[in-house]
């Protein structure tokens, strides 16, 4: 036993150049995470948040075996301030911190408190419920900022730790490896790109760090698989390039605004190889291409494969779709794509996809910050325009995020009057009332939304 003890501290020694070495009581040196520790944990904060308002739905939240490292709070509980989580201080100079957008998500205060106990107001400056990250600023002085690693960088058993305040319990530190990258199709909905870690995590890391032993961040931490609501030894966080693409454009515009490209992808099989006799070939298939969309236009069609995008390998369909959903209104894509024994060259740019949609404040000041548009059914033949209106993207902290409103919902009443178009919405919205009633449809499933007093 004494001997495996004594291999295994050697080995650590070998493997974790990074890990400084402390002294024992009888002056042995031995290796530790402290030092770096002592750098990074001040730039890890706990959050809590007071919510009067409705929430609306993180895309992590919806399948039961995964649990979030949040409980969402019952009506009677959103008057009271209550630890949701962890953030993660990016930016000193500027009072920018990452954490997750549930985390947040429907708080109208923001506290966050430092390792040093000292507590801050945090102004949530946007959020993107797709890849469920948001960012909040606090005006502080002396703050302690983690710098972000390139995570493409990150392999398959490298010691990474995680920190946060598990059940309220404030700089916690779990180590561990990362078990996989790339992780996906776990039944979120959103971008899904997940490192895999067996470093414990529980309700209350979400939004703190993954960092590797040279205390650089490489992830935030985001959700486990927990079937028996307990650690398993499964955890998921979103990578730091990521993360930073994402901070990049919620500093620029408050928001992501994703463009749309216009194809749906899927894996190759086996068997689909095996018939073009290309049993090498890796990339993404296309097998739908939206009418007259960039790749419509650009001469792309249904069964030409994606072998590489800007340069870069694409490796799978999920691969391909998070590297398209980075992308902004406008960017540039060039990509090689193999058809019938040839590679071909093709490239377009990433179009507004509510170009033709109208302001939500031209309809009523309760949807300000909404892009709005009657609501046209695409899956049609004949694009077929029904009595609803569709909610495009949203501004974060607007009124119409403040009411609950979310992109992609489709607003089928108001005051239990069925809205047949924009028009509509506003004669209804016209009249002088204190609160209103919605009834809308979001991922395929019906709620109901009641405007604050």
């Amino acid at each position: 036993m004494f001997i495996f003890s004594y291999r295994l501290c050697c080995l650590f020694v070998f493997l974790l150049p990074a890990v400084a070495l402390s002294m024992s009581q009888d002056g042995e040196q031995l290796p530790s995470l402290s030092p770096m520790l002592k750098r990074v944990t001040p730039a890890v904060v706990n959050i809590s948040s007071q919510a009067t308002t409705p929430s609306g739905t993180s895309p992590l939240l919806s399948d039961p075996d995964f649990r979030q490292f949040y409980n969402r709070l019952s009506p009677s509980q959103r008057a009271r301030p209550r630890a949701l989580g962890s953030g993660t201080i990016v930016d000193a100079e500027n009072g920018y911190i990452i954490t997750n957008q549930h985390v947040v998500d429907g708080g109208d205060t923001i506290l966050v408190i430092l390792k040093n106990g000292r507590k801050l107001t945090a102004k949530l400056i946007g959020a993107d419920p797709q890849t469920d990250i948001a960012l909040l600023q606090v005006k502080a002085k002396n703050l302690t900022a983690i710098s972000i690693a390139d995570s493409t960088k990150l392999e398959v058993g490298d010691f990474v730790a995680a920190i946060g305040s598990p059940y309220g319990l404030m700089q916690t530190v779990t180590s561990g490896i990362v078990s996989a990258k790339g992780r996906n199709q776990l039944g979120f909905k959103g971008y899904e790109n997940f490192i895999q870690t067996d470093a414990a995590t529980n309700p209350g890391n979400s939004g703190g760090p993954l960092v590797n032993l040279r205390g650089e961040l490489v992830g935030i931490n985001t959700a486990i698989l927990s079937p028996r609501g307990s650690n398993v030894g499964i955890g998921f966080a979103i990578p730091a390039n990521m993360v930073k693409a994402i901070m990049s454009q919620i500093i620029e515009h408050g928001g992501v605004k994703r463009g749309v490209f216009g194809i749906n992808l899927e894996d190759l099989s086996y068997e689909y190889l095996e018939s073009k006799h290309a049993e090498q070939l890796k990339g993404a298939l296309i097998n739908q291409i939206k009418i007259d969309s960039p790749a419509a236009q650009s001469g792309l069609r249904v069964d030409d494969v994606v072998t590489t995008f800007n340069g870069e390998p694409v490796y799978s369909a999920n691969h391909l779709h998070n590297q398209l959903g980075l992308m902004r209104i406008g960017d540039t894509v060039k990509l090689d794509v193999y058809r019938d024994g040839f590679i071909l060259q093709f490239s377009a740019k990433i179009a507004d996809p509510y170009y033709n949609y109208v302001s939500g404040m031209s309809v009523s000041p309760y949807l300000e910050g909404a892009r709005l548009s009657n609501f046209v059914d695409a899956a049609s033949d004949n694009a077929i325009k029904l009595d609803a209106i569709a909610v495009g993207d949203i501004q974060v902290g607007s009124s119409a995020w403040r009411v609950g409103l979310r992109e992609g919902d489709i607003v089928l009443e108001i005051n239990k009057t069925r809205v047949t178009d924009l028009d509509a919405a506003k004669r209804l919205l016209e009249k002088d009332q204190p609160m209103f009633h919605m009834r809308l449809q979001r991922e395929g499933e019906f709620m109901n939304l009641v405007s604050p007093s």
